[in-house]
Parts: structure tokens; C-alpha cells; sequence
């Protein structure tokens, strides 16, 4: 009997938050050390060299994420997420003994495959454990912790990093794991549809009878006899409609992360070239993620009720005039505000998209829209770090940083306006139909 209580609801909330709050940590740490290591006699690394670590990172979460939609439902996603925490914490103590690039590039492409299965399996337990009225807004909040990791990120490496050089930040981004994984293992639920999905296999097992196994074969949702029903959820997302909204979300979603990591990787480097000092810096990556902090969550509530059409496309919008404003000449305050409202409409607008998936789309084929959007979403976050590295690296001037990001963010609010309206999310995103936890006894 599979049952939820909203206890249960708030630890995996809770839980599902410390999770990202390690993931934003992980990947925004990087960003806060490399002005020292461009600046490091030791390895001399370029602008491109730098980028391209920071990629080597999205390239194995782009590999986790693709696998952990099979590992999950083979083990379920409570091991999943334990599997990555633990996985997570190994690779950043390692990287905090990397005696080369050559070593560091590749162990942050191996910790990388431990991030890529997190951001999928929090999304889903929490998409899942929401209340249906406030999926958009609880999935918000819940990734809210992607920017908490940033500021701690920041305001850790403020002190750290001069004082104790940059690879304790990787020590520090080890520790917690310690405490996070016994919590999860001893709090954390199983999720709901696993348990039921188990469950039905369960009863189908051999000896059941031929004429029964097809008959509870052909009753089950989107299945085929002959194993084809794994297959079914993937074909929903090119047929009957989705076709276009599939790719559109896809765009949308990697042109998100290719804004958010590549903000978050160069943009304390960015404005130390403008003539800011480290410290001065690296308030601006705080900055960026304050502002999504503090603007995610009024984006999920107002999408609940005038739609994640409208709002995705706004926020879009917003972020590419004030990344385009920061190119003129302003006060660091002017500018330190602008950087907030960015990161609501980058960071902020990312995690919405992921809301208006999961709701766009079928209970039965939700996770696989997640999941792919996620792993296209993984090109751009692969392409971000090479990307701002090029720019940063080329002759174009202080200016073009912020046109090269102004850019993508018009065309991701295009990608959004161009998704076909749907009538049952039209007028307030109403989500797709599932089972109230709180009402399953």
C-alpha cells in the first residue's frame, strides 16, 4: 500500500534541497577559482584551456543524466540519489589533490557523471511528492538550492581563497556529504510510482499464466506486448502533438544552462578584466545567485496562476536587457542590482522551464521529457564554459562578454514563445493528472 503523509512531503523537499545546494556548490566552486588559476605560474592556463575544464564537467552530467533514467528504474530513485552524493564527495576530494590539469580536467569530468543523475532525480521526487496545486512553486523553492550553493560558493571563497589557496574550496565541498548522506538514507522516501511500478511487476512474474500476463499487459497505460512499453513514453514525446514542444523545450532548456554556466564560470573573471578586484568580483557571482534566490519562487508562484508560457518568455526577455545593460559604463551598485535580476531570469528561468515540462506533458512519459530536455540542456551547459572561455579569450573587448550572453537569452525567450498553447494549461498551467499523495490511503 503506497502511501504519503506531507511529512513526508517536507523531508523530501528538505532533502531534495540540500542535494542541489551540494550540486550548485560543485558547479559554480569552479567559477570562483579560476581568476587564481589563470593567475597560477604552475599550470598557466589560458582562457580556451580554463574553458575547457569547466566543460569537462557538463560532459559527465550529460553522461549521468542519460544514465540514470535506466539505473533508476532498475534500483529507484532514492539509491540513485544516494549512489550520486557519495559519488559526488569522492570527486571533489580529489580534485582537491589533482597534481595537473591534465588529472583535474578529467576528475571533474568523472565527478560530473555523480551531478548529472542529482538534478533529475530531486526534480522528479519533487515534481512527484508536490502538492498538484503548487508543483510549479515547490519545485522553485526545492531548486533554490542550486543558488544557495552558489553564494556559499562565493562568500566561502571571499576568505578562502587568498588566505588558503583555491583547492581547499574543494575540501569544503566534500564535507557535507558526511552528514547529508546518513539523513537521506534514513529519511528520505522511496518514490511512489517506483513502488508501484515494482509492485505491478511483481504480479506479472512467470507462472501467473499466459492469458493473465497479456490481459494485465494490454490494461496497463501506453504498453504493448513483446517489452515495447518502454518504449512508449519516448514515442510520446514526438507524436500526438509533442513533436514541437519537445524540441522547443529542448532549445529552451540548453540555452538556460549555457547561460547559467557560463555566467557563473567567468563572470567573477569577467569583471576582474573589467578593472573590479577579486573580492569585488566575485560579489557579482553572489550577486547572480541572490537574485535567483530571491526571484525564482515569485516567477513559480505567478506561473501558477497566468501560466510558464508567459512567465519563461518574460524572464528571457528581462535577462538579455540586463546582461546587454551591463556593458555601459554604470555604478558597481547599478551593476551588482542588474546581476540579480539576471540570475532570476537565468538560474530562475532554467528551473522554470523544467515546472512547465512537467506539466505539459502525460504523468506516464513526464520523467522522459525531463530527462531529455535535461540532457539537450547538457549540450549548453558543456558549451557555456568553452564558450565565455573564447569570447574572454579573443580580441572583441570588455563589451562583447555581455553581448556573447545577451544573445542567447533573446533566443531562448523565442524558443519559449514559439511552444504551441495547450487548453488545459492555457489560462493557469493546470498540472497533468496525478495521484495526491495525501488522499492514497
Amino acid at each position: 500500500m503506497l502511501m504519503s503523509t506531507k511529512q513526508d512531503r517536507l523531508r523530501v523537499v528538505i532533502i531534495c534541497f540540500a542535494c542541489i545546494v551540494l550540486d550548485g556548490y560543485d558547479l559554480i566552486v569552479y567559477g570562483t577559482v579560476v581568476p587564481v588559476l589563470l593567475n597560477d605560474d604552475v599550470w598557466n592556463l589560458t582562457p580556451d584551456e580554463a574553458g575547457a575544464i569547466g566543460s569537462y564537467t557538463f560532459i559527465g552530467m550529460l553522461v549521468g543524466t542519460l544514465a540514470v533514467g535506466t539505473i533508476t528504474d532498475l534500483v529507484g530513485r532514492r539509491k540513485v540519489l544516494l549512489f550520486c552524493l557519495v559519488w559526488l564527495s569522492a570527486g571533489m576530494v580529489l580534485c582537491a589533490v589533482a597534481p595537473t590539469p591534465t588529472t583535474f580536467g578529467i576528475l571533474r569530468f568523472l565527478t560530473g557523471i555523480g551531478l548529472g543523475g542529482l538534478a533529475p532525480t530531486t526534480i522528479a521526487l519533487t515534481l512527484e511528492f508536490a502538492h498538484p496545486r503548487y508543483r510549479s512553486l515547490t519545485n522553485a523553492l526545492m531548486f533554490c538550492g542550486y543558488s544557495v550553493g552558489g553564494i556559499l560558493a562565493a562568500l566561502i571563497a571571499l576568505p578562502t581563497v587568498p588566505a588558503l589557496g583555491w583547492r581547499t574550496m574543494f575540501w569544503i565541498g566534500a564535507a557535507p556529504v558526511l552528514l547529508l548522506v546518513p539523513l537521506a538514507f534514513f529519511l528520505l522516501p522511496e518514490s511512489p510510482s517506483f513502488l508501484a511500478a515494482r509492485e505491478k511487476r511483481a504480479r506479472l512474474k512467470p507462472g501467473a499464466g499466459i492469458s493473465q500476463t497479456k490481459s494485465k499487459l494490454s490494461g496497463q497505460e501506453g504498453t504493448a506486448p513483446g517489452g515495447t512499453s518502454r518504449l512508449a513514453p519516448i514515442r510520446a514525446l514526438f507524436t500526438h502533438g509533442n513533436r514541437r514542444p519537445t524540441l522547443l523545450f529542448g532549445v529552451g532548456m540548453a540555452i538556460g544552462m549555457l547561460l547559467i554556466y557560463g555566467l557563473n564560470t567567468w563572470l567573477a573573471q569577467i569583471m576582474t578584466q573589467g578593472g573590479y578586484s577579486f573580492g569585488s568580483a566575485l560579489l557579482f557571482v553572489l550577486a547572480l545567485n541572490v537574485g535567483a534566490i530571491l526571484g525564482t519562487p515569485v516567477a513559480g508562484a505567478i506561473a501558477d496562476r497566468l501560466g510558464d508560457r508567459r512567465v519563461t518568455v518574460t524572464m528571457f526577455l528581462v535577462a538579455a536587457l540586463c546582461i546587454f545593460l551591463l556593458s555601459l559604463p554604470l555604478p558597481i551598485s547599478v551593476r551588482l542590482l542588474l546581476v540579480a535580476i539576471a540570475g532570476a531570469g537565468t538560474i530562475g528561468t532554467t528551473i522554470q522551464v523544467s515546472s512547465f515540462i512537467g506539466k505539459r506533458y502525460a504523468t506516464e512519459s513526464r520523467a522522459t521529457a525531463l530527462g531529455w530536455a535535461l540532457s539537450v540542456g547538457r549540450l549548453g551547459a558543456i558549451l557555456g564554459p568553452a564558450y565565455g572561455g573564447r569570447v574572454i579569450g579573443s580580441d572583441w573587448g570588455f563589451r562583447a562578454n555581455f553581448y556573447a550572453f545577451a544573445i542567447p537569452a533573446l533566443l531562448g525567450a523565442l524558443a519559449m514563445w514559439a511552444i504551441p498553447r495547450h487548453a488545459a494549461l492555457d489560462s493557469a498551467d493546470t498540472p497533468a493528472p496525478s495521484v495526491d499523495v495525501d488522499s492514497a490511503h
